[in-house]
Order: C-alpha cells, then structure tokens, then sequence
C-alpha cells in the first residue's frame, strides 16, 4: 500500500545539487483536450518551489504538444515537416511563459531561454549565462527545443541537461514510472524499477526517444521517469526516496 508523501526534514541534503525536469506539453493540459491549465500549472509549480526549497537548482525543458505537436501535424495536415517542427517550437515557448508566470507568482526569479531568438519575449540561449542564472538560485527554462527541426523535446531536455552539467534528467509523466505495456491499457503492465539505457533501446520501451536515451547512455546522465501529479513526489525523490523508474548504465 502507498504511504503518504512525506517531506523531507529541514536540513537533509538532497540527492541531487543541479536537475533537469523535463514536462510534456500534455502535462499542462488537466482534463482538458487542448490548451493550458493553470490550476495544473500552478501544482506543478509549487514542487518546482518546494525543490528550490531544498537547495536543488532546477532547469526545465517544456514540450508543446498541448497546443502543437510538429510531426504530427504534418503528417495529419500535410505541412512540411520542418515547418511544422517550427511551429511546435514555438508552442513550447508559449509553455515556459505560463510556467514562468506561475513561479514568478510565488515570488521565484526566473528565466525563459529560447533557442530560436525573440528578445521581446525571452534570452537566447547561451550556456555560461544559463548556468550562471542556476547558480544565483534562479529557475531556468528552456523553450523552443534544440532551435532545429527534426528534434524532439526529449533530445532538448539531454542536450540541455548535459550542458548545465545537470546530476540527472527526471521527466515527469502521467503514471508512476516506466512499464513493459500501457498501464493504462493493460491492467497486468509491469512495471520497473531500474532499467538500463541498453534494455530500454532493446525492448523499444516508450521513456525517451532513441536520440536523447542514446545521449545519455553515452554521457553516463541518469534518468528518472515519474508521476509528477501525484502531490509531493519530485520532493520525495530528490530527499532520496526510490520513486518511480531509474535508468542508468547498469
């Protein structure tokens, strides 16, 4: 039986110093088809906040599929792939925006680094001065993906967790970890409890695409794939707790 969450005592050091959480565009949905929730947001950002708390210096990636999914679109609409790519980038950046609303509504200093230029709206990226925003205790969040068609958010969220020298990459979802079957499907799904980069290629199981699981396999960069909506288990899992699915070298 599940225990209730608990939080950490006041003092404990954290699992981890510097994470990437990477969220897709459907976590910001709620029950609705399309759009942004800013009630889901909002709980999103208050264990964001709570992770702060801890002493962990957060980054996140944000994906667009609440309001665009590129590959998708074209291959349902006809549009050019790179076109349609570019369109969904610009989705996520509408997503970092609603996040960073929401945290900066807590009182937390935040930055929105795109990876397709629009000073009006955003920096551009650049690594040194995205880890130096971590470094002075602000929640940095990356927008547009790579900046190139043809790359998932998955792949943005490896890049960019290299790139700040990140502990981990811990995406959220919307079950507790990584199963052999749709759990939501198959009552008998199985889930695990760690996996490694190999067996995750091998058995084609649905963490992260090939790219971003091949980036972290050969940069040694763990993953952690959890439910984020269940109320305190980002704070859980970096007080030390084993929540959800860890996969890493073996």
């Amino acid at each position: 039986m599940a225990t209730a969450a608990r939080r950490p005592k006041r003092g404990t050091k954290p699992r981890y110093r510097r994470v990437l959480l990477k969220l897709s565009g459907e976590a910001l949905l709620g029950r609705g088809e399309w759009g942004i929730d800013h009630a889901v947001v909002d709980g999103i950002c208050r264990q964001v906040l709570a992770a702060r708390d801890l002493g962990v210096e957060v980054a996140l990636v944000i994906g667009g599929g609440n309001i665009m999914r590129g590959s998708i679109e074209a291959r349902r609409e006809g549009v050019d792939r790179a076109t349609a790519d570019y369109m969904g980038m610009l989705a996520t950046v509408i997503n970092a925006l609603a996040l960073q609303n929401a945290l900066e509504h807590h009182g937390a200093f935040t930055r929105v680094m795109s990876a397709i230029e629009m000073h009006q709206v955003a920096e551009s990226y650049i690594r040194r001065r995205a880890v130096r925003h971590l470094e002075k205790g602000r929640t940095v969040i990356f927008a547009a993906g790579t900046g190139n068609p043809y790359f998932t958010t998955d792949t943005a969220a490896a890049l960019r967790a290299m790139e700040i020298g990140a502990d981990v990459l811990v995406k959220a979802t919307k079950v507790d970890g990584v199963y052999d079957a749709d759990p939501v499907r198959n009552p008998k799904a199985v889930r695990f409890t760690e996996l490694t980069y190999l067996e995750v290629l091998r058995r084609r199981l649905a963490v992260m695409d090939t790219t971003a699981i091949s980036l972290c396999m050969d940069n040694n960069l763990p993953i952690v794939v959890f439910n984020l909506h269940k109320p305190g288990n980002l704070l859980r899992l970096l007080g030390g707790a084993r929540v959800g699915t860890l996969v890493h070298g073996g």
